[in-house]
C-alpha cells in the first residue's frame, strides 16, 4: 500500500503542475498576435499529450510492474520454473522436461541403503518415496540458485508454499549439503536429535557413498566380537556419534544401547565411515 499510495501521490503533482503549465502557456497564448498561434498551439498540445500519458489507467501501470516482478522471479533470485513434475530421487526432479537438482541438500542414493537394529534397509528408495509423497502429484513451482557441473538447474523447490528441499531435510530423508550451503543446518540438527529418517540407525552420508564408501560388516554388539571390535559408537543426547577408543576419558563410562542405533566398531575408518566422529578428549 504504501509502494500505491507514493505513486499515487506523484501523478498527482505531476498532473496538476502540468495543467498548471498548459493554462499559463494558454493565458500568454491569448495575448499573442495571430501570427505566433501556430506555434503556442504546438506547445499547448505537446503539454496535452504529457498529461494523457501520466493520467493512463492505474490498471495499465500496476499490470506493467507485476510484470516485471515475475520476470525477475521470486526474491528476485532467478527464473521460476514450473509444470509437470516426475521425482527422479530423493534430491532430483525432472520439471517440464528439465532436471532440478535440489539446492542445500544431498538424499542418499538410490541404490544405497543404511542400517537400523542390525538390519539393512533401503533409505535410498525410501528418500524417493518420501518426496513423491510429500509432492502427490500437486503443483511444483522451483526457482533457479545456480547450475552444477553436469548443467542441472539448481533450484529451491516449494509446493503449497512449502520449501521441499528444507522438508527433505527435517523428516530425516536427506541431509544438508554442507559443500554448497549452510541453508539447512538447523533442519538437518533437528532430524538428528528427534532421530527421523536416516537418521533412525547408521548411514553413509552420500556424498562418502559416492566415493565408494559402505556400512561396515560389523553387528550392532556382537558379544564374540568384542574382543576385537573395542570401539564404542556412542550417541550423545543432542544426536552427536562420537565414538571412543580404549584408553579414551569417557571410554570405561561410555555404555552402547544397540536398540538406540549405537554400536561397536572395529577400526577407527569404520567409525569414520558411518558418520561416528572421534571423542575430543
Amino acid at each position: 500500500m504504501r509502494r500505491s499510495s507514493g505513486w499515487a501521490r506523484r501523478i498527482t503533482k505531476r498532473t496538476v503542475s502540468t495543467l498548471v503549465v498548459a493554462a499559463v502557456v494558454a493565458g500568454v497564448v491569448a495575448s499573442l498576435p495571430p501570427s505566433t498561434w501556430r506555434e503556442a498551439e504546438r506547445v499547448v498540445y505537446g503539454q496535452l499529450s504529457v498529461i494523457e500519458d501520466v493520467i493512463r489507467p492505474g490498471k495499465e501501470r500496476i499490470a506493467q510492474f507485476l510484470g516485471v516482478r515475475e520476470a525477475v522471479g521470486d526474491e528476485g533470485r532467478g527464473v521460476a520454473i514450473s509444470g509437470s513434475v516426475r521425482i527422479v530421487d530423493g534430491d532430483t526432479l525432472d520439471v517440464d522436461g528439465r532436471r532440478v537438482r535440489l539446492h542445500g541438500i544431498d538424499a542418499p542414493e538410490s541404490g544405497q541403503t543404511c542400517r537400523m537394529e542390525a538390519r539393512r534397509w533401503p533409505c535410498g528408495r525410501q528418500a524417493t518415496r518420501a518426496l513423491g509423497e510429500r509432492i502427490a502429484g500437486r503443483p511444483v513451482r522451483c526457482v533457479e540458485r545456480d547450475r552444477d557441473r553436469y548443467g542441472r538447474i539448481v533450484a529451491v523447490c516449494r509446493t503449497g508454499g512449502e520449501d521441499l528441499n528444507g522438508w527433505m531435510v527435517r523428516e530425516g530423508w536427506a541431509l544438508a549439503y554442507r559443500t554448497y550451503s549452510l541453508d539447512y543446518v538447523d533442519e538437518e540438527r533437528r532430524a538428528r536429535q528427534a532421530r527421523r529418517g536416516v537418521w533412525r540407525g547408521e548411514l553413509v552420508v552420500p556424498w562418502a557413498w559416492r566415493r565408494g564408501e559402505r556400512l561396515a560388516d560389523v553387528s550392532a554388539a556382537p558379544k564374540a566380537d568384542r574382543e576385537e571390535c573395542r570401539i564404542k559408537g556412542n550417541i550423545s543426547r543432542n544426536g552427536t556419534r562420537i565414538y571412543h577408543v580404549p584408553g579414551g576419558r569417557y571410554y570405561a563410562r561410555t555404555r552402547i544401547d544397540a536398540s538406540k542405533g549405537e554400536r561397536w566398531f572395529c577400526t577407527e575408518s569404520q567409525a569414520r565411515a558411518s558418520g561416528w566422529r572421534r571423542s575430543r578428549q
